[in-house]
């Protein structure tokens, strides 16, 4: 039943995250969202399980070991069990690869995958424990197709698919399924968020960034809500035997996937720079 599946959505404050955890709430699961700027809700000490007009926010930094630990302890200590775990607290960092220094590379990494490798580290003993669960990672269709200027962040999600892919098998035989969701342009309001490198401002790539930048900031507009992501997430969290991996985006996106796998690289990487202004 609904009300005793108990879900766990990492970077709930805003976007997909949010859009995960209200619809999933609404359906009447048993949602704990994390934000690294959350405070601990008074509601953990007393007996009301949760807000009736909202899911659960919990501070969680998925860069702190600790931190991550608390959070899901305490979301064990309350429910006893874990049933979802949708990883998609993430940062978008943009610049040429010359201009991102490793501490940028690093924090992106940090947070993008093993930001993930820290919550599937907490959360599978307890699910190997019950027989069960369902892991969630958010990637980006960046994974597959390297996007100019977002170098790092193609990287970090790249790592993330390949994670998954080999989580995914080493624990099949204890009733967890392990899965991967690729949004492409999504209207979250990220261009709000998204991070430049300190050295973007005045380098000799700017004029092109700012081109490319552009041109990804109007695609994001135009895309679906990320209300979108959260449907297909229930999907999931309802299929039995779920694939690998699902793509979510415009059509355009998904055929930019399909032609990558056909066309000869040098002709793909023309039409992709030729898409972002950048001949």
């Amino acid at each position: 039943m609904k009300a005793h599946r108990v879900i766990l959505v990492t970077g709930a404050s805003s976007g997909i995250g949010q859009a995960c955890a209200q619809h999933l709430h609404r359906q009447g699961y048993r949602v704990y969202g994390t934000s690294r700027n959350a405070s601990w809700p008074s509601l953990l000490s007393t007996s009301e399980i949760r807000p009736a007009e909202s899911f659960v926010l919990l501070p969680l930094d998925v860069t702190q070991d600790s931190s991550v630990q608390q959070a899901v302890q305490a979301i064990w200590e309350r429910e006893g069990r874990l049933d979802v775990v949708v990883n998609n607290a993430g940062i978008a960092l943009v610049g040429s690869v010359e201009d991102t220094s490793l501490e940028e590379a690093q924090a992106e990494f940090d947070t993008n995958f093993f930001g993930v490798l820290r919550v599937c580290r907490a959360v599978l003993p307890l699910m190997r424990q019950q027989r069960s669960g369902c892991i969630i990672n958010i990637s980006s269709i960046a994974a597959t197709i390297g996007i100019p200027f977002q170098s790092v962040y193609s990287a970090s999600k790249a790592a993330l698919e390949g994670l998954t892919e080999s989580l995914r098998m080493e624990v099949q035989p204890y009733g967890i399924r392990v899965v991967l969701v690729q949004p492409g342009d999504i209207d979250t309001g990220i261009a709000a968020r998204r991070q430049k490198t300190q050295a973007a401002r005045g380098s000799i790539y700017q004029e092109r960034l700012d081109r490319a930048l552009a041109v990804m900031e109007k695609d994001e507009m135009a895309g679906p809500s990320p209300e979108t992501i959260a449907l297909l997430v229930e999907r999931i969290i309802k299929t039995p035997h779920p694939r690998v991996r699902y793509v979510a985006g415009p059509l355009t996106e998904h055929g930019a996937l399909a032609l990558k796998k056909v066309l000869p690289s040098r002709v793909f990487e023309w039409a992709l720079m030729k898409y972002y202004h950048l001949r």
